[in-house]
């Protein structure tokens, strides 16, 4: 699963990327065709879904950036890692924790995304 950790930071690269093309490639990279993300206020299917529901996060909070904070913990096809979104002076407004299914070909099938109990939501 070596590559994981490139689609994992990949994955990442498009929850930053404010091009909605550019973004939708990197998607179309790390998801499978049937991809999934799921958090307590998204659930997208396919690559297009996700595409704009990135779209929405990035309009509700301009110039922030997500971020991995922990290693990726990885067993069989699946994995976990602990992220956060901050503001542009570096503050932690969201953070979380992720799981991964992967396929595979090491894309990720289905991301299942839980906010922490610290996040700041507006």
């Amino acid at each position: 699963m070596a590559d994981l950790y490139e689609t994992i930071e990949r994955y990442f690269a498009a929850w930053n990327e404010p091009d909605g093309g550019r973004r939708g490639a990197l998607l179309e990279s790390v998801y499978t065709d049937e991809g999934r993300y799921l958090d307590p206020l998204a659930d997208a299917t396919g690559w297009e879904a996700i595409n704009d529901n990135i779209a929405a996060v990035q309009q509700q909070f301009p110039d922030h950036r997500f971020q991995r904070v922990s290693e990726i913990d990885v067993h069989h096809d699946s994995a976990r890692f602990d992220w956060e979104l901050s503001d542009p002076a570096g503050g932690t407004i969201i953070g979380g924790v992720d799981y991964v299914q992967v396929s595979e070909d090491g894309r990720l099938r289905h991301v299942t995304g839980f906010f922490g109990a610290t996040s700041r939501l507006p």
